[in-house]
C-alpha cells in the first residue's frame, strides 16, 4: 500500500514537471490525466472524467510517450487498457 502511495505521489509531481503546451485547439498538459492515475496504476475501471480526458489529451500522447519520465506511464499495460476501455485507440506514433 505504502508502495502504491508513493508511485501515485510520484506520477503526479512528474505528471505536473512535464507540462507540455502545443499551438492547437488542445493544451496538451498530462496534469489533465491526473483522473486516470487509479485505473493506470491498479486494475480498477476509468471513471468517466478519466476517459474524456483521455479523449481530450489524444492529440498529445505521443508527446507524452516521448517524454522519458511520462513514457513509463503511458506505455504500461494498465495505460493501454484503459484506452482501450474508453474507446480510444491507443497511438501509433
Amino acid at each position: 500500500m505504502k508502495a502504491s502511495l508513493i508511485a501515485l505521489c510520484t506520477l503526479l509531481v512528474l505528471l505536473l514537471a512535464a507540462e507540455v503546451q502545443v499551438s492547437m485547439a488542445v493544451t496538451c498538459s498530462p496534469v489533465q490525466l491526473s483522473s486516470c492515475v487509479s485505473a493506470i496504476t491498479s486494475s480498477s475501471p476509468p471513471s468517466q472524467l478519466c476517459c474524456s480526458k483521455i479523449k481530450e489529451q489524444k492529440p498529445c500522447l505521443c508527446q507524452y510517450l516521448q517524454n522519458p519520465n511520462l513514457k513509463k506511464f503511458v506505455n504500461s499495460p494498465n495505460a493501454r487498457k484503459v484506452a482501450s476501455t474508453c474507446g480510444t485507440p491507443y497511438p501509433r506514433c
